[in-house]
């Protein structure tokens, strides 16, 4: 054999290698099929005249059911059976700025066809996974910046005054930071939608861990992000953690750095709400590594544990790992040894 031919070989059985890596997250859906729909509630409040907006409110409460309520909530105008709800809801539908940032989410979105379609293959996915779960309602509004995302009982709500783009002018002037601001964006939609679907199906509360500390934050956070790349195979790691390119390399390759400095610094089972917020909440960057580091850096880290977890077992689904509140158990199972 020339070796010619066996460099040729070499290199595709290594690309194989490299192939199989990143196939470990996609699945077979073809057979499945969720018929998603997504309804534009801030179109149909909107573009009703506001002195027949009142008139029109009961076949609002038809359409939306709950979805509507949720809504209501998030706009602070209570419940859909109050008396109240027909003037605040009027109120919210007539305000001024709301019709300019109305206005300008329709420039931004005038069709969703492309959010209606990622969605949709993203549920079909999470009904390979937990074929026993419902498929949510799905709507999309305005909020008056209240909320990116709404979650509720089979319901899933859009806020898209929040996705209008980083230099939005409204953003500028509500003061919102920019390293918040980069993420608002369209592209942050679809991945923001199924963490916030894994957040609600697995709250951290709900879930009794034994202990609140920085093992179990990340952990937690880990098996959110794990699950949301599951359902999004084929997004990028940066839109599914929320990182820039350049954090994400930070990431990629501090992992080991990350992991010694959490373990000599006796970080790993601190209980400190100031010390677990510095490490997953958000933030510009987080203080413990460098200004090169995202905000959240160790939510990655309890990524990759997460990660490893799973390659290592491979007879454990995904429900199983995402239902399992024995965070100690899962990272010495997980055999993590980042290099």
């Amino acid at each position: 054999m020339t070796k010619g031919i066996l460099i040729f070989i070499s290199l595709l059985l290594f690309a194989g290698i490299i192939s199989c890596k990143r196939n470990h997250y996609r699945v077979n859906i073809s057979s499945i099929s969720v018929d998603l729909e997504i309804k534009r509630l801030e179109k149909d409040l909107f573009t009703i005249e506001p002195h027949e907006l009142e008139n029109s409110i009961l076949s609002l409460k038809v359409k939306y059911d709950q979805s509507l309520q949720l809504f209501s909530h998030v706009i602070n105008a209570g419940f859909i059976t109050d008396s109240s709800f027909n003037d605040m809801l009027v109120r919210f539908c007539t305000d001024r700025l709301n019709n300019e940032v109305y206005e300008e989410t329709v420039k931004v979105f005038p069709d969703i066809s492309n959010i209606e379609k990622n969605l949709d293959n993203a549920f079909r996915h999470y009904r390979h996974y937990f074929p026993g779960k419902p498929v949510p309602a799905l709507f999309t509004c305005i909020t008056g910046f209240n909320s990116s995302i709404i979650t509720g009982d089979s319901v899933l709500g859009i806020g898209l005054d929040r996705y209008l783009g980083a230099d939005s002018r409204f953003y500028k002037q509500l003061g919102i930071y920019s390293y918040l601001s980069a993420r608002m964006t369209p592209d942050h939609i679809i991945p923001d939608c199924m963490y916030a679907w894994g957040t609600s199906e697995w709250d951290f509360e709900l879930m009794k861990y034994e202990s609140d500390n920085v093992m179990t934050e990340m952990i937690h956070e880990g098996k959110l992000r794990y699950f949301t790349k599951c359902m999004l195979p084929d997004f990028s790691d940066e839109l599914i953690f929320g990182f820039t390119p350049g954090q994400m390399i930070f990431c990629r390759n501090n992992e080991g750095r990350m992991w010694q400095y959490i373990i000599e610094n006796d970080l790993f089972f601190s209980t400190d709400k100031f010390i677990i917020r510095k490490l997953v909440g958000e933030a510009p960057f987080t203080s413990y590594f460098t200004s090169e580091s995202p905000g959240r850096a160790a939510v990655w880290v309890g990524f990759r544990i997460i990660e490893s977890f799973m390659m290592k077992n491979p007879g454990i689904t995904i429900e199983e790992m995402m239902k399992n509140s024995d965070i100690q158990w899962i990272v010495e199972m997980s055999k993590y040894n980042p290099k």
